[in-house]
């Protein structure tokens, strides 16, 4: 599923116990984040059993299901004298994680565990203590308590641990607001489940807001060279290239040349330390046609010209609206840009991606009078104006460097070279 992924939600199983499979055919659906992937079956045989079902949440390298390759159905002139041993179905990674038992487990505290505002959410919901929490084993890195870990200790809870109020519920009782009450008519009003991606997409919103301290600037840039030579070329680049030209390619030009300058905007934070990325991968936020999100991902991007990125950001778009996407394409983004532009919007505040620093987002390219310098000195002229407006993560990012680095991207906005060849 790729490096940065440690778990997936099973959707559905499409064999049951006691099937016979093919090798290479698929046996069942499992998402991570936004991506739906199909797990096929290592070796031909019958499915003896089955371990984890639809919605449970199974750790990469875990055993999903054994098949049985003895019993597969062949003309017995071709079978093999030698003994076919059972042959395991494993999420990708093939790294085989044992359960692990937790009945007469020794419970051990560990106060000085990290556990994350999301896994404090979970805990919320559930009903967990924070003296709880501190129990489970963590199986991400150094010990890190990850969500996987908490579900799994849910599934074979018995009793919850008695103790002392905790820091969870103390947090709860801080705040004397009430919850507000939600006013529903029964036959007006209607109650819409959030669907998979929407949860997921909630949680990862909240967790970014509870994680990094947000602070946005905004800068007016004028592109109305860059929608000059846009117009005047759009027809041949698609003649040329067999490529649609839209903006999305130069914002991402941009965006890379200004990222290679500030090299300290392409950044992850891991707790006290900075993990400074030498790749400079640009993640898209695109709207699919059922109304979420999702993140493509153009690699490398400061190394393609213009023609390498309109293809790419074009091939990745179409596979967004097709619902075709790869897991490999929305992994890996260092820095991500949204085009609320394309909305109508004249500019917009986004949410950090974490783990990344930064958002940058693009508004509507508007043409307007503005007062501009000439040689006959200040003059009125129609031109076309943009906003552009930085989130960045204050915890490691300063105005200096969020205000340097968005001013960098308006930079190359407003110089693009009208000579620019295709």
């Amino acid at each position: 599923m790729g490096e940065s992924i440690s778990e997936a939600t099973i959707i559905s199983w499409l064999k049951n116990v006691g099937d016979f499979v093919e090798a290479e055919e698929t046996i069942l659906e499992v998402a991570t984040d936004k991506v739906d992937s199909d797990v096929p079956a290592p070796v031909s045989g019958v499915i003896t059993e089955i371990r984890f079902q639809k919605d449970d949440v199974v750790e990469v390298g875990t055993v999903l299901a054994l098949i049985d390759s003895s019993q597969q159905i062949a003309d017995s002139s071709l079978q093999s004298a030698e003994k076919v041993q059972n042959s395991e179905v494993v999420s990708p990674n093939k790294v085989e994680v044992s359960q692990p038992k937790t009945e007469n487990r020794k419970l051990t505290t560990n106060p000085n565990a990290f556990i994350s505002p999301l896994i404090i959410s979970i805990a919320q919901k559930e009903n967990l203590s924070i003296e709880e929490l501190q129990t489970i084993p963590g199986s991400g890195t150094d010990g890190r308590l990850q969500k996987s870990d908490v579900f799994n200790y849910l599934k074979n809870r018995k009793y919850p641990i008695q103790s002392k109020p905790s820091m969870i519920n103390h947090q709860q009782s801080t705040s004397s607001f009430p919850k507000p009450k939600i006013n529903f008519l029964e036959g007006k009003d209607r109650i819409v489940e959030m669907d998979r991606m929407r949860k997921m997409i909630a949680d990862h919103m909240v967790y970014s807001k509870q994680t990094s301290p947000h602070v946005t600037s905004y800068i007016e840039v004028d592109v109305t060279n860059l929608v000059n030579w846009r117009n005047e070329n759009k027809d041949k680049f698609q003649e040329k290239h067999n490529e649609k030209l839209t903006f999305t390619p130069v914002f991402v030009q941009a965006v890379a040349k200004a990222v290679a300058d500030f090299p300290m905007i392409n950044v992850s934070v891991d707790e006290k330390n900075i993990i400074v990325h030498n790749d400079i991968n640009i993640g898209m936020a695109t709207a699919l046609p059922s109304g979420n999100l999702i993140v493509p991902v153009v690699k490398n991007a400061n190394e393609k010209d213009l023609v390498a990125l309109a293809k790419d950001v074009n091939s990745l778009a179409e596979a967004s609206r097709n619902n075709k996407l790869k897991p490999e394409q929305i992994q890996g983004s260092t820095f991500t840009i949204s085009n609320v532009g394309t909305f109508g919007s004249l500019m917009g505040t986004p949410i950090i991606n974490q783990p990344e620093v930064a958002i940058l987002a693009l508004g509507i390219i508007k043409k307007r009078p503005e007062v501009i310098t000439t040689e006959k000195g200040d003059e009125i002229a129609i031109r076309s104006m943009m906003y552009l407006s930085l989130s960045f993560d204050h915890r490691v990012v300063d105005g200096f460097l969020g205000g340097s680095f968005l001013r960098k991207v308006g930079d190359y906005l407003e110089q693009f070279d009208a000579n620019t060849t295709i």
